[in-house]
């Protein structure tokens, strides 16, 4: 069972990023800004994380929050990083499409994940490019491109 329930999970997430792409975009043009919309989904996000995160903490079923491990880049990288991939979703959705836009974003994210391999950063095991990975890189790509345009 274990083998299964984590791509399923996966596929779920994935299904979550199709759905929350046109949830946003309405929430941006019903406001009238995209990036206030971006600031309610994270402000949400983060306000139901941060009670399973109280949640588990009280509990005891996890170590408590090591706040001094993490160097100060990181705290604010990943809230970067995220606001800039919400927000350009809620831009991108209405314009492309939720198809056009998943197979762009699985495209660049498959395409980063290589680069991330080759240089083996952020503890990841350094994984060649291959001339197998470049070519599913690639067919990725232009199936993105047929989803779009096709």
């Amino acid at each position: 069972m274990g083998n299964v329930l984590w791509p399923l999970l996966g596929i779920l997430a994935g299904g979550f990023v199709a759905v929350q792409a046109p949830v946003n975009a309405e929430l941006s043009r019903n406001l009238g800004m995209p990036v206030a919309a971006a600031g309610i989904s994270f402000f949400v996000g983060a306000v139901a994380l941060g009670l399973v995160t109280s949640i588990l903490l009280a509990s005891g079923s996890v170590a408590p929050l090591n706040w001094r491990a993490p160097p100060l880049w990181m705290f604010i990288a990943g809230g970067l990083l995220g606001a800039s991939f919400v927000t350009s979703t809620i831009l991108l959705a209405p314009r492309v499409g939720a198809a056009s836009l998943m197979a762009f974003l699985v495209a660049g994210q498959l395409i980063a994940g290589l680069m991330l391999d080759r240089l083996g950063i952020l503890g990841l095991a350094v994984r060649e490019v291959t001339m197998g990975r470049l070519a599913g890189a690639g067919l990725l790509l232009i199936g993105a491109l047929l989803v779009r345009f096709g």
